[in-house]
């Protein structure tokens, strides 16, 4: 894609649209709210509005008849459903998706060629806790897991009582209850199965938990053994059942806990390098401006800790979907094109068998912020993983193994996408929001970006990076830059907003697939 226009709206003077593709694009987005007959300036023309539109919206550049694409970032975003003229707002009143294929997919089954980072990385470590085995932790979390929602609530009191406890432990971020609504009713074997043991899994390995209590209630599906076998580290196990119920339990793990924090107070960050650092990508709460501002820059400070060693996740399938073509020209081997290939058709069939289509994706507040189909999303999305080469596709929660961009099939949803990728082995997730999300995903630190000056002020008790002034690729790598050298400082221990305010505990969500029954 081609840069940005030269920057935000000037304050005086005639306002500007800016245009993602000056050689392709039919649409141009707007910074402010413009009146009917206000007069733009798209170089070289200018356009008259004819009609109230909102910031961060389309306006149309050219005459547009029914049936023709919508092009913006150089790509189909969607389709006219009636003539539109010059100065009209673009939006979901006239534009439509069709067909369940991406009009910007094409054949090419091509590996990705020699990379150069936009600049090089600026930092080659960060202060981190090395694991025995050589796992690399940005935070020393104790974690009470439990293996099914039945031990959930005597989890959380397990947790309350010993955050309280030890609060004053030297080195020790906390003590967490891992709580999920999953663990029984579900076919064992099943995929929905294997996915949620794939994630318990993970988060029983991470390396931001400094020790484990698993807790059972005895009789569910998932029994403890079917996650925690052969995981090479040990793991507290308590069942409420053989216990003689809430009250024993909680004492019992109490005592586990504290058996634990005892070893935390010796625990000292030391100099390590990126190459420890894996790095969850996720946008929520998105708007127009995403792709445009906090989506590139976050791109380029993947791209960073890629050129340091380190890896990165990009994930959320449905908001892939009209941009796959991005990452199929940047896979290492053919053979990623063609998983994610399979993984797309998959949820195709998915979400129709769900009485669904992808282009439900955009919720209420992306089109509000001036989204109009999934294709557009997805354009914008991608941008996040930055520009180098793809190097893996796994499945859900999947161990992330490979040093670079890994992409995850994850849902678009933001707390089950953040989830699979913490259990992945994520130790820090990087956020954008263009409409406010509020989140957090212990025990991984999260850092949120924002793709406006505006939402940045307006939420700054909630918003850790303002990415607004990042219009060009000049901003955008400048940003970038900075923002690569927040993500090390968070991960040497540099408290995420969400870590003040105590979010992440909540927000555990593993996917839920398959039968209830």
């Amino acid at each position: 894609m081609s840069e940005t226009t030269d920057g935000p709206m000037p304050a005086i003077g005639r306002p500007r649209l800016l245009v993602a593709d000056r050689s392709a694009d039919n649409v141009g987005l707007t910074l402010d709210d413009l009146p009917e007959g206000a007069v733009c300036e798209a170089d070289p023309a200018r356009i008259t509005i004819t009609q109230d539109i909102p910031a961060g919206h389309k306006v149309a550049l050219t005459d547009i008849p029914a049936g023709q694409a919508i092009v913006k970032y150089g790509a189909v975003i969607g389709y006219a459903t009636a003539p539109i003229t010059p100065g009209s707002h673009v939006h979901v009143h006239n534009v439509e998706v069709r067909g369940a294929a991406s009009p910007n997919r094409g054949d090419a089954r091509q590996t990705a060629v020699p990379w150069t980072p936009p600049v090089a990385p600026t930092r080659d470590h960060f202060l981190g806790y090395k694991r025995p085995g050589g796992a690399v932790a940005t935070r020393n979390y104790i974690g009470i897991l439990p293996s099914v929602n039945c031990a959930a609530t005597v989890s959380r009191m397990v947790a309350q009582a010993a955050e309280a406890a030890h609060a004053g432990t030297p080195g020790l971020d906390g003590v967490i209850a891992l709580g999920h609504d999953l663990g029984c009713g579900l076919a064992e074997g099943g995929r929905g199965d294997e996915i949620l043991r794939r994630t318990l899994r993970g988060y029983a390995a991470h390396p931001n938990l400094v020790g484990v209590v698993s807790v059972s209630l005895g009789c569910e599906v998932n029994q403890p053994e079917n996650f925690l076998e052969d995981l090479h580290r040990p793991v507290e196990q308590l069942s409420i059942q053989e216990l003689g119920g809430s009250v024993a339990t909680v004492n019992e793990a109490l005592r586990r806990v504290a058996m634990i924090a005892e070893g935390v107070a010796g625990l000292r960050r030391e100099p390590l390098p990126l190459s420890g650092l894996t790095l969850g990508l996720q946008c929520g709460g998105s708007d127009a401006y995403s792709g445009l501002t906090a989506n590139p820059a976050l791109g380029v400070a993947a791209d960073l800790l890629v050129a340091a060693g380190g890896r990165a996740i990009l994930g959320e399938t449905p908001e892939i979907f009209g941009a796959e073509h991005l990452l199929a020209a940047r896979a290492a081997e053919a053979g990623l094109v063609d998983r994610l290939d399979e993984i797309l058709e998959w949820w195709k069939g998915y979400v129709r068998a769900n009485g669904a289509e992808l282009d439900n994706n955009p919720s209420r507040g992306n089109r509000d912020g001036g989204i109009t189909t999934i294709w557009e999303k997805s354009l914008g999305a991608v941008l996040k993983g930055g520009s180098s080469p793809l190097r893996a596709v796994v499945d859900y929660a999947q161990r992330v193994e490979a040093p670079g961009l890994t992409y995850m099939d994850t849902p678009g949803y933001d707390p089950v996408s953040a989830t699979g990728m913490v259990a992945g082995g994520a130790n820090l997730l990087a956020f954008t929001t263009g409409r406010g999300s509020v989140f957090g995903s212990r025990p991984a630190p999260c850092l949120k970006i924002t793709t406006t000056s505006r939402l940045y002020q307006h939420m700054v008790g909630d918003m850790d990076f303002d990415a607004g002034a990042a219009f060009t690729r000049e901003e955008q790598i400048t940003t970038g830059v900075r923002l690569f050298e927040r993500l090390v400082d968070l991960a040497s221990g540099e408290p995420s907003k969400s870590e003040l305010l105590g979010f992440g505990s909540e927000e555990i969500a593993p996917w839920r697939i398959g039968a209830v029954l």
